[in-house]
């Protein structure tokens, strides 16, 4: 049996292990991260502006945004490859 859907949220999912070619290519993975001052919704905050972001895992020390294209996922990397956030460096 598979999970009934819930209602759509303002928050993305936290399905960032998709293994299919698409997914994978429009995936960000964002290191060097404090997880312990920043959350997932700080994330989707500052990555949202690159595009539509349908899933968004943070764990200790790094996070995963997965968008809904490649193109969204390269602008981000260009975009944010090495932000200050929280004191360290992406």
């Amino acid at each position: 049996p598979r999970p009934h859907p819930t209602a759509p949220t303002a928050m993305a999912s936290n399905v960032t292990n998709k293994t299919d070619p698409r997914s994978m290519n429009s995936r960000v993975f964002i290191g060097n991260l404090n997880t312990l001052v920043v959350k997932k919704s700080d994330v989707e905050a500052i990555f949202s502006k690159y595009g539509k972001i349908v899933g968004c895992s943070v764990h200790k020390g790094f996070a995963f945004v997965q968008y809904v294209n490649e193109r969204n996922a390269r602008a981000a990397v260009a975009g944010e490859d090495g932000r200050m956030i929280a004191g360290q460096v992406l």
